[in-house]
């Protein structure tokens, strides 16, 4: 499984990483819009895992190039915050599969992410 991680905070997104790497997924780590942007550019995904609030961009921005680019990957919202609480994230984001808190343990993440990433 090939997962994308796209979060502001290097520790967490550091600590996603190594948790699925040591499940033996392929996870590339990302900070901004526009290192996701690129990395979509380079590499196929079946997962994104996505800080709905990233400090310099648009997470949406990038979770519709990711719909353009690899339309059968799903996106794995993550936040901190109550924006989108309502579920609506799933109207706005066709590709989404999941909204979940940031302090969501690994273990849970990763089984998520292989989950969805099966089903593409």
């Amino acid at each position: 499984m090939k997962v994308l991680i796209v979060e502001s905070k290097s520790e967490l997104g550091s600590m996603w990483q190594r948790h699925l790497q040591r499940l033996g997924s392929e996870a590339d780590l990302v900070r901004s819009q526009a290192a996701a942007i690129e990395a979509l550019q380079e590499s196929d995904y079946d997962i994104l895992i996505l800080d709905l609030v990233l400090s310099d961009g648009s997470s949406l921005s990038v979770a519709d190039f990711a719909n353009y680019r690899c339309p059968k990957a799903r996106v794995i919202f993550v936040t901190n915050t109550t924006f989108f609480s309502d579920g609506s994230i799933f109207a706005h984001s066709p590709n989404a599969c999941s909204y979940v808190p940031s302090g969501t343990s690994p273990e849970d993440l990763a089984a998520m992410a292989e989950h969805y990433a099966a089903l593409r």
